[in-house]
């Protein structure tokens, strides 16, 4: 998408095909916020006082496994550069569902570790809250690394070190292709991100 009229339609489109604004955002990786105002001005011609915002597009690694694995092998690699005991075993690696699944795997698998998926609620009627899939590993007790495509708010990522912690699970770093935002860390935990996008804006 080369504007923001695209991206309004590709809103539109995504709303067309029965998607709720928190699945909107999700696929277009931008906040909740921005996704409401693309549907909002989807049948206005003025799109001024857009919402602040960065819109990320990594298909053309999510389409290719040799480039999904590669990128998954270099974010492992930065993930236990930033653990503060980097020969700790992880038991566990969490993949938040839906993007952040497919590294979550590759990432366990290159550990021997096991794989545990979290999956949110808000794209619900409810709206809030997670749970951790009971078709994946049990995380109780065990020493896990988060692992999400990009991080817009950090609200997600707060819900599963909640859970993991409920859980007396030790979250030890969380590993993300891009940040948005620019976390050093979250709840505590160290964010690795491949990619740290920041707005510079104008200083008067």
């Amino acid at each position: 998408m080369k504007n923001i009229r695209d991206l309004i339609q590709k809103a539109l489109e995504l709303q067309q095909s029965g998607l709720s604004e928190a699945q909107i955002a999700d696929e277009l990786n931008v906040s909740r916020e921005t996704a409401t105002w693309l549907l909002a001005h989807s049948t206005k011609g003025d799109i001024t006082q857009a919402p602040k915002d960065i819109y990320v597009n990594w298909s053309s690694i999510g389409k290719s496994s040799r480039r999904l694995g590669l990128m998954s092998s270099a974010l492992c690699d930065l993930v236990f550069e930033c653990l503060e005991n980097p020969g700790a075993d992880i038991e566990v690696v969490v993949g938040v569902a839906l993007s952040g699944v497919p590294m979550a795997s590759l990432i366990a698998e290159e550990l021997g570790a096991e794989l545990s998926v979290f999956q949110s609620n808000k794209h619900s009627s409810g709206g809030s809250g997670g749970m951790l899939s009971q078709n994946f590993a049990t995380v109780s007790g065990k020493k896990c690394i988060i692992v999400d495509d990009v991080v817009t708010t950090g609200s997600t990522i707060k819900e599963v070190i909640s859970i993991l912690k409920s859980k007396k699970a030790i979250p030890t770093a969380i590993g993300v292709l891009i940040d948005k935002t620019g976390f050093d860390s979250i709840e505590g935990i160290p964010v690795c991100s491949l990619l740290r996008v920041s707005r510079v804006d104008k200083i008067e």
